[in-house]
């Protein structure tokens, strides 16, 4: 093991225990962040909104322009670490992140913000991938795995407190209401750079031959686009002609850049991972597990803001059962329950998951006006325990037939594909929610139609479970 460097920033590979934990806690603070800001907009969408205006899609390219720049981002910031460095790129993407946070929470008007909330996904796309490669390299072997025991559990903590935070800061009323959810990232993100300015290493064993297929990464970003834009802003518009033509090219495209993967020197996926069939089913139960999720908390919290006129504070309070929900089944699934089962912990957990939808629809329909936060809570409990199962088991069961070369690249196409699916959630779902409150129903009507279409996206991705790889990726020792 090697010694400490008399210079603040360490140049060896591996570092003393103590110096490794405190870059482990700098990854972390910057994945809580990103956590954080991918969710808690969520609830503060139509308080900006009755800030700044703007229509209906305000309230979806608030959520979307992150979470489709952070999954764009990330196709290709694993690859730029390795040609520019990873401690300097981590730093370059927490210092963005920070001050991409400042201007939202300083956001003149809508466009403003939303250009500044798809640059805070961008930055933070590029910060995250390499924290989690620092910790590869500064933990040695041996405790590298109780290193990262703790890592899920504490990401899937701050997913589900993101709402309850959000509802608190915006109680508080502190900068202007909603702008205290971006602003609070200012200190935090001084402080975690200062620090990892001081605790990262330098050489962090990067592969200068490394190349980036900016064909490919076109092609994606250009596909992806094609999709999200007329999905947000077609209702609004009333969808002219372009919106169906823009999502009818996207199509093509998706195949161009598969044609083009194929052809690739350096491809953006690794193309034996397309032909193994329980990555490409992965991926589909992946993007429909988390669009759903999204768009049923989306609808959740502009129903219960926009037509039972609650606060965010009695909104986000609301969300506690879900949230306990979740907190207790990602650790009974991380301590014995997904080893012990295996793959049946996935259909338990959507099984779960999606009966508490079905009961939260049926809660919402025969309540309405009446809703409490009590008469709410069962059908939360439920729907959040189920969900819990999922999160911690499933990117390793999906990556169950991969070999060790594939891993990697697998890992941060799943975590791309995760995020598109939290921005098409929002797009496709917050769509229907819109159209169906606009249309002669009720906010409350648009609720039990997205948390049944929320329902039905879980009982598909529970079906699709059975072709996934009975054993789950073995974690590196």
């Amino acid at each position: 093991m090697a010694t400490e460097q008399s210079s603040p920033a360490v140049d060896s590979l591996v570092l003393p225990l103590r110096r490794a934990w405190l870059v482990l806690a700098v990854v972390v603070i910057a994945d809580i962040m990103d956590v954080l800001d991918s969710t808690i907009a969520n609830l503060a969408g139509p308080s900006i909104r009755a800030d700044l205006g703007g229509g209906d899609s305000t309230v979806q390219w608030v959520l979307a322009a992150y979470t489709a720049a952070f999954a764009l981002g990330l196709v290709t910031s694993g690859r730029l670490g390795d040609l520019i460095g990873r401690r300097r790129l981590f730093l370059l993407g927490m210092a963005g992140f920070t001050l991409a946070s400042l201007a939202c929470g300083l956001a003149p008007g809508t466009g403003f913000l939303i250009v500044a909330r798809a640059l805070q996904g961008l930055f933070g796309s590029v910060m995250i991938p390499q924290g989690f490669a620092l910790v590869k390299v500064v933990f040695p072997p041996a405790h590298l795995r109780r290193a990262l025991i703790p890592f899920g559990p504490i990401m899937g903590l701050a997913t589900v407190a993101g709402p309850i935070l959000a509802g608190w800061l915006l109680h508080l009323d502190l900068f202007g209401g909603w702008r205290s959810i971006f602003l609070i990232n200012v200190p935090i993100g001084v402080a975690a750079w200062a620090l990892g300015a001081y605790i990262l290493p330098r050489n962090t064993g990067e592969d200068t031959s490394t190349r980036l297929d900016l064909r490919g990464v076109g092609l994606l970003t250009l596909a992806s686009a094609l999709l999200i834009i007329p999905l947000v802003q077609g209702r609004e518009l009333g969808w002219p002609i372009w919106t169906y033509a823009m999502m009818a090219a996207s199509i093509p495209v998706l195949a161009l850049f598969v044609a083009s993967e194929r052809r690739s020197a350096h491809p953006v996926i690794t193309p034996s991972l397309l032909r193994k069939r329980s990555f490409v089913v992965g991926l589909v139960i992946v993007c429909g597990f988390y669009a759903a999720l999204t768009g049923f908390q989306l609808a959740l919290n502009l129903m219960l803001q926009l037509g039972a006129h609650w606060t965010p504070l009695h909104t986000g309070l609301t969300l506690i059962p879900w949230a306990l929900g979740s907190a207790i089944a990602v650790g009974l699934a991380g301590a014995f329950l997904a080893e012990r089962l295996g793959r049946a912990t996935l259909h338990l957990g959507l099984g779960i998951a999606a009966a508490g939808l079905i009961a939260l629809a049926w809660t919402i329909a025969h309540a309405q006006n009446a809703l409490t936060s009590w008469t709410l809570a069962p059908a939360l409990l439920i729907t959040g325990f189920g969900s819990g199962l999922v999160f911690i088991p499933i990117f390793d069961y999906v990556l169950g037939d991969a070999t060790a070369e594939e891993v990697g690249t697998g890992s941060g196409m799943l975590n791309a594909v995760q995020q598109f699916a939290n921005a098409t959630g929002a797009a496709a779902l917050g769509t229907a929610f819109f159209a169906q409150s606009a249309h002669g129903g009720s906010f409350f009507t648009a609720g039990i139609l997205i948390t049944a279409l929320a329902a039905a996206l879980y009982v598909t991705t529970l079906l699709l479970v059975g072709l996934l790889p009975k054993h789950a990726q073995q974690p590196a020792h």
